[in-house]
């Protein structure tokens, strides 16, 4: 896994309102513990598979929570942290400036909010056809290192879910592949909500395959980020690399 980029020499974000950044975030005293039980959920994971748990990377998604939240999960280690909402981000990438974290932008992006994400944000993980990359690599500051990004693909077949089809997936990589701003590090999904072990076993480890093909084409990927709150464990047994886990360290989801 890529070490933390930082927010350092970071490019200029949107100022937004403040709504965001309040103190008051709930239960801040149980995030530490939080984190703390979910690397060893991850950690007990990796090990029934019979992998390292290092190779498995832990993302604090931080959507709808404060920047307060934010550095109490920074203070007790966490260094990467996911966003959905653009505007909700930017607001806590400048407010947290100075405090030494990685950024991923992991909710459904419009092409005409690219700007504000290539300029504030170091991963991007919805990636899901090339006009977004395309934008992406062109807002990009060149004096920065390349977007991290993953391709988001849709591996329940819903309508309603964003994501590129399992079968267009090698030609959306090999376009993306080719920005000079960005660099392709893998794939990204999320199932469809199921209490059955077997459908998420399933889901995830078309995934893999997946990203096993490529490879097989000449497109070698590192990352496959998969796995939440509820389901971390059957994905880190599927081969996930990196999960997004919210709820399980900050609590439930305020609304945005």
């Amino acid at each position: 896994m890529t070490g933390l980029a930082g927010s350092r020499g970071r490019g200029r974000c949107y100022t937004f309102a403040a709504s965001f950044l309040g103190t008051g975030c709930g239960n801040m005293t149980s995030i530490s513990a939080n984190l703390q039980a979910v690397g060893e959920r991850i950690r007990q994971a990796a090990r029934a598979a019979g992998r390292a748990p290092e190779s498995v990377a832990l993302l604090a998604v931080s959507k709808t929570w404060p920047a307060a939240a934010v550095r109490e999960a920074a203070a007790a280690g966490q260094r990467a942290f996911g966003e959905n909402y653009v505007q909700e981000g930017c607001a806590k990438v400048a407010e947290l400036a100075g405090l030494d974290l990685e950024w991923h932008f992991i909710g459904p992006l419009q092409s005409n909010k690219t700007r504000p994400v290539a300029e504030a944000f170091d991963w991007v993980h919805s990636v899901d056809r090339l006009k977004i990359a395309e934008r992406l690599s062109a807002q990009r500051d060149v004096h920065r290192p390349p977007l991290q990004v993953c391709i988001q693909v849709n591996v329940s077949g819903e309508e309603s879910k964003s994501g590129v089809a399992p079968a267009e997936v090698e030609a959306l990589a090999r376009a993306v592949a080719a920005l000079p701003q960005l660099r392709l590090r893998g794939l990204m999904a999320i199932p469809e909500p199921s209490v059955d072990p077997a459908v998420l076993h399933a889901r995830f480890a078309e995934l893999r395959k997946l990203r096993d093909r490529l490879a097989e084409a000449g497109l070698a990927l590192d990352t496959l980020s998969m796995g939440m709150s509820h389901d971390l464990e059957a994905a880190v047994a599927e081969g996930a690399t990196m999960v997004r886990v919210g709820t399980a360290i900050f609590g439930e989801r305020r609304k945005a």
